[in-house]
Formats: structure tokens, sequence, C-alpha cells
């Protein structure tokens, strides 16, 4: 019995999460510096009050993952440029593709934020990306899934596309995912309160993550 447990466990694929707000909860994010919103206090209400009410507990309690490491920023843009124009390269996804561990798997879950702040949509580039082009969400975009592609050589890799963003954004990351040839879940009619899933809303997203990632 103890042999099955113990091959049965490492069968097992570590999943890690580059993500913002939606994949937050405090004392459970890498590092635990990074802003998070879930729990919620009475002003900005929503539901979800316990980790395990979170997508990716649930996505990962439910299929045969092991989580590695949670590495979510609340209010994290993809690209550079955040809210008011503001320089968020100290907490872009782009700046983030290092800190993920030794995950088998990586969600990629962003681009929310990019579109609430109106970040700076730019040109398609594949490469030769200056440090001045990353303040764009296309290239920004681009640069994020090539660098997870030579950093995590093997690793499976998916990006969850939000059901509320503008159809600019989605269609970049559309784009950017076929070109790299990384897959793509679009996310429909999730519940929210204040922009962020409920709790019927968490559930939604595990539910459509697991009829794509096997």
């Amino acid at each position: 019995m103890l042999t099955v447990a113990l091959t049965a466990s490492a069968q097992r694929k570590a999943l890690s999460i580059l993500g913002d707000s939606y994949s937050t909860f405090k004392d459970f994010v890498v590092p635990d510096t990074n802003y998070v919103w879930y729990p919620r206090d009475s002003v900005q209400h929503n539901d979800v009050m316990n980790v395990r009410q979170t997508w990716w507990y649930q996505f990962v309690s439910r299929g045969n993952f092991r989580l590695c490491r949670n590495n979510s920023f609340s209010g994290a843009t993809i690209c550079h440029t955040g809210y008011n124009g503001d320089d968020y390269s100290d907490r872009s996804f782009v700046n983030r593709v290092r800190y993920l561990g030794s995950p088998d798997v990586i969600i990629v879950f962003g681009g929310t934020n990019d579109s609430w702040a109106k970040s700076p949509i730019g040109e398609y580039m594949y490469g030769g990306w200056t440090q001045q082009d990353l303040y764009c969400f296309r290239p920004a975009m681009a640069c994020m899934l090539s660098s997870l592609q030579d950093h995590y050589p093997g690793t499976d890799i998916y990006v969850v596309i939000n059901d509320i963003l503008s159809d600019e954004i989605t269609e970049s990351m559309q784009v950017v995912c076929d070109h790299y040839r990384v897959p793509y879940i679009l996310l429909h009619d999730i519940d929210k309160q204040w922009g962020h899933p409920s709790k019927q809303g968490m559930r939604q997203i595990a539910e459509q993550l697991a009829t794509v990632i096997k």
C-alpha cells in the first residue's frame, strides 16, 4: 500500500501560477510581499473567504496536481504600464517570470489589469524587445511567453483569458498565444462581485480549466 501511495504521489505534476488579484489569497502567495485582494472586507464585498474556495485550490485538489508556487500580485499588469500610466515594472508579469519554482505545468492568468488600466497596446513583436517596448501590452505578452518557454523547457504552459477584457486585449492574447503555440482557455459567464470571481465564479473557473487541462 505504501509503495502504491508513493508512486501515485510521484506522478502528481507540480503546478505554478503567474497571476493577478484573481489568484491571490492572504498568506498563500509567494513572495508574501505581493499585494493580495482576497479575502475582502465589508466595503468591497466578496463571498470568497476561505482559501479552499479559490479557483486554484479547487483545481489543484481535484486534479492530479500539487501546488508548486503561486506568484500572484493584485493589480499587476502583464506589461510595465499600470493604472494612471504608473510604472508597474516592479510587479509586471514579465518581471515575475523567473520566480515560479520548478513546475511541470504553468498557468498564466492575467491581462485583466492591462485592460482595466487601458495600458498601451503596442505592436506585435516576437523578439528584440527593448525595455521601453515592454511598457506596451503586445510586446510584453510576447516577451512573457517567450521567457516562460526559455526558462521552463518541457513545461506545459496555459494562458487563461478573462471574460471581461476589452476586445483588443482578448484578441491580442489569442494572437500571441497562437504564435507561441501556447493553449489558452477563454472564460465565459463567470459570476463576479466587485469585478472579481465570487464563490460561484471560482467554481466556474476551476471547472472551465478542467475541460482543457487534464
